[in-house]
């Protein structure tokens, strides 16, 4: 390896590292204990966790479909598709909350519809803190696995199917093993993206207590009052990540040995 690169990549390291430490120094040690127990803070913590793991299911349910048929399909529309698809990587997030609730709020074509079908409002509930995290969290999942299938070929496919294998036996035989070191990173990516979104959320779920408000949205309300709870806040926030990363980086992000 040549030692020019190690210049860039320690700057590269200082960018990421550096704000972190900043965090840690202006911590309050004294306080950190009391801040981090508050119930507020394990309540967002709570909800945080358990809505990631919700859309992060979501993603995987309805992410592996649409990967394989953006890898697999033929034509001009996939492009466009494929493009829609990753369009909430380059939206702002407040700009895809903005969407998701001109779509599913109460004035939405389809929230509307919903709300006289069956009396059902989407927004400001902790359904939408799930639909919000997995719309910016699914392409993740979607850029992993798409990119895994179109790297592997369609070779051992065409093999099956030549034996006589069915399409729903060639998937499930044969394409879901494919994805399966890929699938891994491409859950923890989106639960790591859904554990740290905020703009989507806050726009279309708002910031209740115990319903809607996750880490993130508390570090945001705590910083408007008490800025020494919202960095506590904060620093479990990026605790937490660390820990979710760093579990499941060895068999997911490194592969299966």
């Amino acid at each position: 390896m040549p030692r020019l690169l190690w210049v860039p990549a320690a700057c590269a390291l200082a960018l990421v590292v550096l704000p972190v430490v900043g965090l840690v120094l202006r911590t309050d040690l004294a306080r950190l204990p009391e801040l981090v127990v508050a119930p507020a803070a394990l309540s967002a913590l709570e909800l945080s966790l358990t809505t990631a793991a919700m859309s992060t299911v979501t993603c995987v349910i309805l992410g592996v479909p649409l990967a394989v048929v953006l890898a697999r399909a033929r034509g001009r529309a996939v492009r466009f598709l494929r493009a829609v698809v990753l369009l909430p990587l380059v939206l702002p997030p407040v700009v895809g909350g903005l969407a998701l609730l001109y779509l599913l709020g109460r004035n939405g074509f389809l929230g509307y519809a919903l709300d006289a079908a069956t009396g059902v409002r989407l927004p400001f509930t902790t359904a939408a803190v799930v639909i919000a995290q997995t719309f910016v969290a699914m392409p993740f999942l979607v850029v992993s696995l798409e990119g895994a299938l179109r790297s592997a070929g369609t070779g051992y496919e065409r093999v099956a199917a030549t034996l006589g294998a069915r399409p729903w036996t060639v998937f499930r035989r044969v394409t879901l093993p494919l994805l399966l070191p890929a699938l891994g990173s491409g859950v923890v990516l989106s639960f790591a993206r859904a554990l740290g979104e905020f703009g989507a959320t806050i726009t279309f779920a708002g910031s209740l207590q115990g319903v809607t408000r996750t880490l993130p949205l508390e570090v945001y309300a705590q910083s408007e009052s008490d800025v020494d709870s919202a960095v506590a806040v904060a620093l479990l926030l990026v605790v937490v990540a660390i820990l979710v990363i760093a579990l499941a980086r060895p068999r997911a992000l490194e592969g299966v040995r």
